[in-house]
């Protein structure tokens, strides 16, 4: 996205930065843990291209079946059983699978996969180094090679062990067990009836049938061929290893994931925050959002500040600048960090200012420039002129139609009739899912927010027709929060409502109001100008195009009638790579993709 890359000037430190690594312990430490992480790369590599390539699956099976020599029939060893491969170096999708996915989440630093690669490292490497005691194994200098790449690999391992302390979800091992279980169960029942459909032996029995299944299971290669009283058809043999693969693959989703991070807003977070938004609400336009009841909250040491964030598909989600004092905004963000880290949780931030994507620039994340926020400044707003004709045009135009709109604070609604408005806004919502997370409250009348402010719109015949809702920032601002409308109200309604709204805000002492964010404005404003670059040109036209569905383009142009001051926000991550994992979270965080399970 080059047209909106942040102009923040980040303190490149580290986004996993911890003390210890700066001393030489923790920089072996850390080049110790990476290593795991190569190792375990280029053993996916070997598994995956020994799978697609015949000739090259022919020769690991040869040496694989040399490791299944030196555990069984160590004293009958044959030529081909003389040979022996590195750790996890095998013909097979499983190991495929698990070495890919060893990667992920040995690369988070989680604690359980360092135990369960110890587990299954330091045995295997005790056994190769027994075995090079023997002369027929000593005698191939690939087992020598085989046996000092898994001791390296398990010596990286014990070097690195404090960096891996990421923590897992109480329940995973059971998860894991249960998910093993039937995963093995179906498998092998799918896979056992594959094998006596195909299979072109007869006689075979159904243990035969059975151990075929679970050794077909673990590679493509000959290991299975040991049960000669079944020969399969070879879409079988893929067949079975794949289901197995994708079995193994849930099994170890359920044994490392993450913790889901359901605590939720406290009663006490909600009134400490409270606390901060009174003496330093007026910073963030965004800040009552944090109030939201779906995130939880971190404090700094000091109390003085705090980031709200929520945990969607392993990422924690935060929205806006950190509430507080400036000055304790460092200790929240250390905080919140460290718990992202201790759960293997990936960080990022939604909606943030410069000065708050500054700071947490310092603390390792880097930024992208989402788009820009529209901020009406009261005292410069006015319909005169040639510039907001068409507004004032449309505003004239729904006032002829006799339509009226009602601005009151919440806490000066009665309850009867605010129950009515949340039944109206939640029918006239446009389908069943309520959006916004980063720039939306979640919730509508509650007694806790009466400082919000909502505008009712009737028609002539006073008939309610729509209604927006804002909530406060700080003393003399607004921020706009949910916009709701029957369908078959007169067009332009919204812009009726907002233009009201601008006007009457004097009587309700506001002198700013927060309207839309416009994701990527600043491409529309320069990609069509004169001299824009070919590569802003095609970004665009990209985001023209997918205007057409996203309404991309429609949303910045609505917010540039009031002709608002522009505050551009930013994404702030740890790496690059995250910002597709980001992005879906993001998606699912407000309202736009669903799972069905859950976050």
């Amino acid at each position: 996205m080059p047209a909106q890359q942040s102009t923040l000037a980040p303190a490149r430190a580290s986004a996993d930065r911890r003390g210890p690594a700066a001393t030489p312990g923790g920089a072996l430490r850390r080049r110790a843990a990476d290593a795991t992480v190569w190792y375990l790369r280029l053993i996916a590599v070997l598994n995956i291209a020994a799978v697609m390539s015949l000739p090259f699956r022919h020769e690991v099976d040869e040496h694989n079946n040399g490791r299944l020599t030196l555990h069984l029939h160590r004293q009958h060893a044959h030529h081909s059983g003389q040979f022996f491969t590195p750790y996890l170096a095998t013909a097979g999708l499983v190991s495929a699978a698990l070495a890919i996915f060893f990667v992920l989440v040995m690369r988070r630093r989680k604690r359980a996969a360092w135990v369960v690669n110890v587990v299954l490292s330091t045995p295997l490497f005790v056994l190769y180094v027994l075995a090079l005691t023997q002369h027929e194994y000593r005698a191939h200098a690939f087992n020598w090679v085989s046996a000092a790449l898994t001791g390296l690999f398990v010596a990286a391992l014990l070097i690195g062990r404090r960096e891996f302390d990421a923590v897992g979800d109480p329940s995973n091992p059971r998860l894991a067990l249960a998910v093993g279980v039937g995963g093995v169960a179906v498998t092998g029942v799918l896979g056992t009836l594959l094998v006596h459909v195909t299979n072109r032996f007869h006689g075979a029995t159904l243990s035969d049938e059975i151990a075929y299944t679970l050794l077909r299971g673990i590679s493509v290669g000959p290991l299975a061929d040991q049960v000669t009283a079944v020969h399969a058809s070879r879409w079988t043999d893929i067949v079975i290893n794949v289901l197995l693969a994708a079995a193994f693959c849930l099994v170890l989703y359920a044994g490392f994931r993450s913790p889901r991070g359901r605590r939720l807003l406290s009663a006490e977070d909600e009134t400490r925050l409270r606390g901060l938004l009174d003496r330093h609400g007026a910073r963030d336009s965004l800040g009552y959002f944090a109030l939201r009841r779906d995130k939880m909250a971190i404090f700094s040491p000091t109390g003085k500040a705090a980031v709200t964030y929520r945990v969607v598909g392993g990422v924690s989600l935060a929205s806006g600048d950190p509430i507080g004092d400036p000055e304790a905004w460092p200790g929240a963000i250390d905080a919140w960090l460290t718990e992202a880290r201790q759960h293997a949780w990936t960080p990022a931030v939604m909606g943030a200012s410069e000065e708050a994507g500054t700071i947490y620039a310092r603390h390792g994340l880097d930024a992208l420039e989402l788009g820009d926020e529209a901020i009406v400044d009261i005292a410069d707003f006015t319909l005169e002129g040639r510039a907001m004709r068409v507004v004032r045009q449309a505003h004239n135009r729904v006032r002829r139609a006799g339509y009226t709109v009602r601005v009151r604070r919440h806490e000066d609604i009665p309850p009867a009739e605010m129950s009515l408005l949340t039944e109206r806004a939640d029918r006239w919502r446009d389908g069943t899912t309520e959006r916004g997370f980063s720039m939306a409250l979640g919730r509508l009348g509650d007694p806790a927010d009466g400082r919000c402010v909502m505008l009712e719109c009737r028609d002539a015949d006073d008939v309610p027709r729509a209604l927006l809702n804002f909530v406060p920032w700080g003393e003399h601002g607004l921020s706009l929060d949910l916009m709701r409308r029957d369908r078959d109200a007169e067009n332009g309604l919204m812009e009726f409502m907002i233009v009201e709204l601008l006007l009457k805000a004097p009587e309700l002492k506001v002198d700013r109001v927060s309207l839309n964010f416009a994701m990527f404005r600043s491409v529309f404003e320069r990609g069509s100008r004169l001299g824009a670059g070919p590569v802003l040109r095609l970004w665009h036209a990209t985001l023209t195009f997918f205007s057409r569905w996203w309404q991309i383009e429609s949303l910045y142009r609505a917010n540039a009638k009031y002709r608002p001051i522009w505050e551009p926000r930013y994404l702030l991550f740890a790496r690059s790579s995250d910002i597709p994992r980001i992005g879906l979270a993001s998606a699912r965080a407000e309202g736009f993709l669903t799972v069905p399970w859950g976050a």
